[in-house]
């Protein structure tokens, strides 16, 4: 992969150190269930792909956007319970979905941060975000999403491969792993700019 992208989302999660947990990586759609229930109580409906176990999602619902949109178009504010809310949930989300994905074995925590790092600098809404381009942003978040649910489809092929190849070797190919954490941080840009509405910097068209 080239350079990293200059963009205010940053996404690192740590390669797994070992040999694989054979056991609960063939188990993992089951096993995972009582964390994704409690994920689905706290984000609602989501968006993202479903189209198998692996089901990498984003809380959508349980983010707080219309009142930030309102927020910022009245008021050109961001409070900052409400990003951190936001940003903890989104954290959460990411675990889940690292588990899910089986980049990782250890099972994921509702508050600790474990392998998977996300920062997302708290915006000075007077300064860096406009009060009126919340209204659209969604709209101009279409392309990504097309694209993203279209690059959705190689991410199951990609875990369903690596699942296979964890199961005889008790590794994750390191290419696959690349490509599905690359897949995250886009997904994440797109997320910060339409729903999040952390930044007015659009995303770039990159997994890097």
């Amino acid at each position: 992969m080239s350079a990293p992208v200059d963009y205010p989302v940053s996404l690192t999660i740590d390669q797994f150190e070992g040999t694989r947990d054979k056991l609960t990586t063939f188990f993992r759609p089951f096993v995972a269930i009582p964390i994704v229930i409690i994920l689905a109580l706290l984000g609602g409906s989501t968006y993202g792909w479903e189209q198998s176990p692996w089901s990498v999602e984003f809380p959508v619902a349980g983010l707080v956007i219309l009142p930030t949109i309102l927020m910022l178009l009245f008021r050109h504010k961001y409070p900052r319970w409400w990003f951190d809310w936001n940003l903890a949930i989104s954290r959460f989300a990411l675990r889940v979905g690292a588990y899910m994905t089986l980049l990782r074995d250890e099972y994921p925590s509702t508050d600790e941060e474990q392998a998977v790092h996300l920062e997302i600098p708290y915006p000075d809404a007077e300064k860096e975000l406009s009060s009126g381009l919340p209204l659209v942003k969604w709209f101009l978040a279409i392309p990504h999403l097309v694209i993203l649910s279209f690059l959705s489809i190689a991410v199951f092929v990609c875990v369903v491969a690596a699942w296979l190849v964890i199961l005889f070797t008790g590794k994750y190919p390191a290419s696959l792993s690349e490509f599905v954490v690359g897949f995250f941080r886009w997904e994440l840009r797109v997320a910060a700019y339409a729903f999040l509405l952390t930044t007015d910097k659009y995303p770039p068209f990159s997994l890097d």
